[in-house]
């Protein structure tokens, strides 16, 4: 599996080898030992899957400490662009960002650990697929809005379709008012 880290700490790209013949394809998409080698040690206790069609934006999405998840993120059919934003207080990276083209022919996965607030816009009807390594909680949910203008993120689309609860998400200076970007 090729690693791509990112200018951001813990922040990877995974991109599996596809083994491809006239019978379709194989290829590994989690494996402990190979991903705790690679220096990303987790644990994961909940999977996710949802439907975008495209033009859905779905974000930016995460939960509070000590309810915090790590995200294995992939599409399982289509693409979308994918964004995770560095909310860890101590980083130096604080209120960057990072994009990733996930695409279902590529097979590639992201890597966003803790900390982070994610989400992404699809660019064709989409399936997600994203293995957590915190279960859900609904009173931990947190997020910063999509079109904040402190982070300034080309999503890629015009006039995306976002849920009225993601239009209510408060901006990064609310969120984390030590927030200088």
């Amino acid at each position: 599996m090729q690693v791509r880290h990112t200018a951001i700490e813990g922040l990877v790209e995974l991109i599996p080898r596809i083994f491809e013949d006239e019978r379709g394809h194989f290829f590994e998409s989690y494996n402990k030992p190979l991903f705790v080698s690679l220096g990303l040690p987790m644990e994961f206790v909940q999977d996710n899957q949802s439907f975008s069609v495209k033009g859905v934006l779905r974000g930016l999405h995460m939960q509070n400490e000590p309810f915090a998840q790590g995200k294995l993120v992939r599409v399982l059919s289509g693409q979308v662009l994918d964004i995770a934003v560095d909310l860890r207080s101590d980083s130096p990276t604080f209120g960057q960002y990072e994009t990733f083209l996930l695409d279902a022919r590529l097979a590639n996965m992201a890597y966003i650990p803790e900390g982070f607030a994610h989400g992404f816009v699809a660019l064709e009807d989409s399936v997600f697929s994203y293995k957590c390594t915190n279960v859900y909680n609904k009173a931990a949910e947190s997020g910063i809005r999509w079109n904040d203008p402190d982070l300034n993120i080309n999503w890629g689309v015009s006039n995306p379709i976002i849920s009225e609860k993601d239009q209510e998400l408060k901006l990064l200076r609310e969120v984390c008012p030590q927030a200088v970007v």
